[in-house]
């Protein structure tokens, strides 16, 4: 039988974790289900940060391989900023907030949809477009906690000498991502590292991250 609603799931995802994993899954029992990775985009090219290190595609790609191309899981790149970010606030006026609310409905085909977030800030932007979340926990694994042991791992092995819990914490990392993720995240090791040593380069609007680099 075909579903007909639909799922709207808009998050940062950077990187997939298996607390993403649960949310999805739970949501594809009942839900078509459109997942929307933020991009952030200055002179058409994603922003990306220590806070944002994996482009849109590789997220995608996490998506993807993930649920093995699951028919009923569409990923789709409309929750896009476009700099400068601040023409976005306040949302209740902003055209810009309209016309972002307005892209991440144009492709969902079933007759209604709901919208999830674990995110406190997240659900705040989403009862402010009109989306009435439904309401969620807080992941238990964010993505911030695996960025964080990523960074880690690589300054573990940047050390020459490394002790027991630098070790350690170079494994820790997969214990949160699936063995497909981690192998994405494993052939992209270069964007960690380019980012391990680097500062947070963002500021927080209404509780959420944006890049600093195109916010005026």
């Amino acid at each position: 039988m075909e579903k007909k609603i639909a799922a709207i799931f808009l998050a940062h995802i950077n990187p997939l974790t298996v607390s993403h994993e649960s949310i999805i899954q739970n949501l594809l029992q009942n839900y078509s289900v459109y997942i929307y990775p933020v991009r952030f985009l200055k002179d058409g090219m994603e922003v990306n940060t220590r806070s944002f290190p994996f482009s849109y595609e590789i997220r995608k790609q996490m998506i993807l391989e993930s649920f093995n191309y699951h028919k009923n899981i569409h990923v789709l790149g409309d929750y896009a900023f476009l700099s400068p970010y601040i023409q976005y606030f306040p949302p209740f006026v902003s055209p810009a907030f309209k016309r972002l609310k307005n892209k991440i409905i144009l492709n969902v085909r079933e007759n209604s949809f709901i919208t999830y977030t674990g995110d406190r800030a997240e659900r705040v932007l989403l009862s402010l477009f009109g989306f009435n979340p439904v309401k969620a926990n807080r992941q238990v694994i964010s993505s911030t906690d695996v960025k964080n042991l990523l960074y880690k791992s690589v300054l573990s092995a940047e050390n020459l000498t490394p002790n027991e819990d630098s070790e350690s914490d170079d494994l820790k990392w997969h214990e949160f991502v699936s063995p497909k993720v981690g192998q994405v995240i494993e052939d992209n090791w270069e964007t960690i590292k380019n980012f391990s040593n680097t500062k947070d380069e963002t500021i927080r609007v209404i509780g959420m991250k944006f890049p600093k680099n195109g916010f005026i």
